[in-house]
């Protein structure tokens, strides 16, 4: 598939689990894929390997999103690597993947895991959208992984991780409206329950597996697949006229 070729796509958290997913595809349409990563640098670099095999393009960048500084080192690799790959005409796509999620509710969630979900999974998509707006013409995509948990209150889990998500979810209306008359568009995609090491242990639990299908109108979890498969949508030329909204990627979870 060439949907993609000459364009340039910066994935966020491209080292695992969906963003992994996400990276392939992209790389599979033809885009040169920058695979930026936190902790996960072995597997990024196993998967542009793999992605080299197949006859893709790309390189890692590793920062730790947490911080502004993190942020700043992130697009100077961004360009440096560019500028190593002869590509000087910038960033066409951004892929807002990268998040973290800690445990509580109202009666257990401490300020400092707070605020570390709130950086990471909020402002870090935020002003990394801000830096590679920068570096967009028209044409330019960004596409900002919320989750269900942004929509619906899950009774003492992940009250930071939803708050955020919910946060992101304003900030891409924003986002649109800003750059829309750039030619730039601004989406989200909302996964459900996807079958990732971010739900490794709710995996191994038959009961709760059964619980999470039963809340599916498609009775059955999501897979990393399902996720870049609309994001390789909203990346293509086929959604020049598709910004400010989401792609609910959850087999309808809850209707």
């Amino acid at each position: 598939m060439t949907r993609l070729n000459g364009r340039t796509a910066l994935v966020t958290g491209a080292g695992r689990g969906i963003g992994r997913e996400i990276a392939r595809r992209l790389a599979h349409e033809g885009a040169f894929v920058i695979l930026h990563h936190g902790s996960s640098e072995p597997a990024a670099r196993d998967l542009l390997e793999q992605i080299g095999a197949a006859g893709g393009q790309g390189f890692l960048a590793g920062a730790d999103l947490s911080d502004m500084a993190g942020i700043a080192g992130l697009f100077e690799a961004v360009d440096e690597g560019l500028a190593r790959a002869g590509r000087g005409g910038g960033l066409d796509i951004l892929v807002n993947n990268a998040g973290i999620g800690m445990p509580g509710d109202i009666t257990t969630i401490t300020p400092a895991a707070f605020d570390r979900v709130m950086a990471v999974d909020a402002r870090a998509p935020l002003f990394v959208a801000q830096e590679a707006a920068r570096r967009m013409g028209e044409g330019g995509r960004i596409i900002n992984i919320s989750s269900m948990v942004a929509h619906r209150a899950y009774q003492g889990f992940a009250i930071a991780y939803g708050a955020a998500k919910a946060a992101l979810e304003y900030i891409t209306l924003s986002m649109a409206v800003t750059l829309g008359p750039r030619g730039i568009t601004a989406n989200m995609v909302i996964p459900g329950a996807t079958d990732t090491d971010f739900i490794a242990d709710v995996m191994q639990n038959p009961d709760m597996v059964g619980q999470l299908k039963s809340a599916t109108a498609l009775g059955g979890i999501g897979t990393p697949r399902d996720v870049a498969d609309a994001v390789a949508f909203l990346a293509s030329p086929e959604a020049r006229w598709v910004t400010g909204t989401h792609i609910n990627v959850s087999g309808g979870t809850l209707l």
